[in-house]
């Protein structure tokens, strides 16, 4: 059925929630200029460069950030939310005396960029008073270029009311499916231009585009209800990732599974073989091998939104800790094709880098950026940065982010079918659920959205309440048996928090499916 702007306003209207919010709500910046000329932009971090240097930087780097910001709600046949923002300015970050000093402005002019430069470098100057190491930056190639997402069709450009018809029609689809009650679906997008430069040298312009669709839809009877919620992995990736995952098409058929879960039977505890899959198993990735590796946690120097770090100090742990058995190998990545954190260079202006993180079962290397890289070079032998620095708008001080983080497919091709045959009593645990880890990430708990029970080898039946529990060191050491490189999938997070003010990074984790022996499984239906 058509849908058209009529029905857009009148559908929009009977949600009553529809809020498109002005360019400058969202971080309170000036409007951006209507026409984009990086001409201009050079200009003004040329002046910044130089007012920071007058004024005592031995360093110093400028970052001008154009965020535009689209996200969409529906809940079954109404639009609960729209939203699209728009924010420009620059940061200018600054050492003195071996100190960083920090501030940005939306006042896009000479004078504007000028003083808070002025400003970054007064605060470099007071913070030296107290610090207690002076700055140290590992070297980096200087570097001039630009990059961008590559995409057949960028998401922004495409109509709202197009992208309305399309999560309504997927809702409208759900809700035939019998026992169907509610639907949620919506859509993430966002398109940031970034130019940076620094003192020595580097320049570089980069456009990323993401995309983040979600659908979950809610079924009742039998006396109660069961939701399921389709994991679909947000990307870096055009509206064409979008269109692949035909949500209108696939929707009955993600409702159907909520159905379904009405009639399993609930898990009896005990120790099980789990076979994860990676809908699932990205998210472990995250939480108990991401946040960990992070050396400013692991140094103590952060400790928001995930706590510090077990993995701790590194001279303890690099090259000794056994986090798993020697089929698991973890990489981190800023170059993976379609992935959330892919780059060219970060906002150090570091090339992206792979390396790993776990080479079969052993500890090897942190996540770093160029101030961090040179306190454990002594250990890895590694004394270039690994471009792990980020901010995510133009107003925020780029630091230590998770880049992508993937658990390496196996040398054989095996499939999750051929992990099941292998296995004689075991759950196959389906799509993220609920998840909660300790703030130095070591016990853990998670659960999924499907369970499917495994007896000799084959599927018996759906199971619910199952959720799994287990200290991050026990829990991959259990590992025995994972797929093979065309059972690889990419999963990741839109949006991840760290620090203080909170930042929020994108970010990819790929793994194939995954066999964990005698893992303990608690039931998370019954009451006491």
């Amino acid at each position: 059925m058509p849908y058209n702007r009529r029905d857009f306003l009148k559908t929009s209207a009977a949600a009553t929630a529809l809020a498109i919010a002005a360019p400058e709500s969202v971080h309170g910046a000036a409007r951006p200029p209507a026409r984009w000329r990086e001409t201009e932009a050079d200009e003004l971090m040329a002046a910044a460069l130089g007012a920071a240097r007058a004024a005592g930087a031995s360093y110093a780097d400028v970052r001008i950030g154009r965020y535009r910001s689209q996200n969409i709600g529906t809940r079954e046949r109404q639009i609960t939310g729209v939203s699209d923002s728009e924010s420009y300015g620059m940061g200018i970050r600054t050492i003195v005396n071996g100190a960083w000093g920090f501030a940005s402005t939306s006042v896009m002019t000479t004078d504007g960029v000028v003083k808070v430069a002025r400003e970054a470098a007064r605060l470099s100057r007071a913070a030296s008073s107290v610090q207690r190491r002076r700055v140290e930056l590992a070297p980096t190639p200087v570097v001039k270029g630009t990059w961008q997402t590559p995409v057949r069709r960028d998401p922004l450009e495409v109509a709202i009311e197009d992208k309305v018809a399309m999560l309504l029609a997927a809702n409208d689809a759900a809700l035939k499916v019998p026992g169907i009650r509610f639907v949620n679906s919506g859509l993430q997008l966002l398109r940031e231009i970034k130019q940076y430069a620094n003192s020595e040298g580097t320049q570089t312009t980069q456009t990323f585009i993401r995309v983040g669709p979600s659908f979950s839809a809610t079924a009742v009877g039998n006396g109660g209800f069961q939701q399921y919620g389709e994991e679909l992995a947000p990307r870096g990736e055009g509206w064409e990732y979008v269109e692949s995952l035909n949500m209108p098409g696939n929707a009955a058929k993600w409702a159907a599974l909520a159905v379904e879960k009405l009639g399993a039977r609930s898990v009896e505890p005990g120790r099980y073989d789990l076979i994860i899959t990676p809908e699932n198993l990205w998210l472990t990735i995250h939480e108990s091998i991401g946040h960990p590796t992070e050396l400013d946690r692991a140094l103590g120097y952060e400790a928001n939104y995930a706590g510090t770090s077990f993995i701790a100090p590194p001279e303890a742990q690099i090259g000794k800790l056994k986090y798993g058995r020697p089929l698991m190998t973890i990489q981190g990545d800023r170059t993976q094709e379609g992935s959330l954190a892919r780059c060219a260079w970060d906002d150090e202006g570091v090339a992206a880098d792979a390396w790993k993180i776990v080479d079969k079962g052993i500890f090897t290397d942190y996540q770093t950026t160029r101030e961090q890289a040179g306190t454990i070079s002594r250990l890895t032998g590694v004394t270039r940065s690994h471009g792990c620095s980020f901010a995510d708008s133009w107003d925020s001080v780029q630091f230590q982010r998770m880049p992508n983080i993937s658990l390496l497919p196996g040398e054989q091709n095996r499939s999750l079918n051929d992990i099941i045959a292998a296995t004689d009593r075991g759950i196959v645990i389906r799509n993220r659920g609920s998840w909660s880890i300790d703030h130095q990430r070591y016990n853990f708990q998670f659960s999924g959205q499907a369970y499917y029970e495994v007896r000799g080898g084959k599927i018996t039946g759906m199971l619910k309440d199952v959720a799994y529990q287990s200290t991050t060191p026990v829990f991959w050491n259990s590992m025995d048996m994972i797929g093979g490189k065309d059972s690889y999938y990419l999963g990741g997070s839109f949006g991840d928090g760290k620090g203080q003010p909170a930042q929020s990074n994108s970010v990819s984790h790929g793994c194939p499916p995954a066999r964990f022996r005698g893992v303990n499984v608690v039931n998370t239906g019954r009451e006491g």
